[in-house]
């Protein structure tokens, strides 16, 4: 048995590795979950395929790449969910991802805004919160110093 790396305690087959086959996520947190375990996996393709709207046009599957290099998941934790249930067009889910990059441990916190279209849940962007001041010597094109390999700009500038 292969556990899922979404935390549910259930085996990949019938928990995420079935709508990483093909079947629709039935829920906004479904979907949260089985992106997270498919960064896990380094299922990039799964990624792409689930975004929408802002999120579509942000991801660059090369950058997606090379932040997956040298980083291991190490858990997910769900904070709470608005809406994103079965008969919702749109909900949010609020979560925290840890992960180790090169052998630091961080965390990634955010609150995803999810859609549902024609019956399929997208992942549609995130949340702003208000930004925080730039750290000292940090460009706006700079690596973010959160970790997660994206631009200063595209992550929490």
């Amino acid at each position: 048995m292969t556990p899922c790396p979404c935390g549910s305690n259930l085996n990949l087959a019938i928990c995420c590795g079935r709508y990483h086959a093909g079947l629709p996520a039935p829920t906004a947190e479904a979907l949260m979950r089985s992106r997270y375990a498919a960064y896990a996996l380094g299922n990039l393709d799964y990624i792409a395929a689930t975004c929408a709207g802002p999120a579509a046009a942000a991801f660059e599957p090369k950058d997606a790449e090379r932040s997956q290099l040298g980083t291991r998941w190490l858990g997910l934790d769900i904070l709470k969910t608005r809406k994103g249930r079965q008969g919702d067009s749109e909900g949010t889910v609020s979560f925290i991802a840890r992960y180790q990059h090169n052998g630091e441990e961080a965390a990634l916190s955010e609150t995803s805004q999810f859609r549902c279209i024609d019956g399929r849940w997208f992942y549609w962007d995130r949340l702003r919160e208000a930004s925080a001041p730039r750290p000292p010597g940090i460009g706006r094109n700079d690596p973010c110093p959160c970790g997660s390999g994206k631009k200063f700009k595209k992550c929490c500038g």
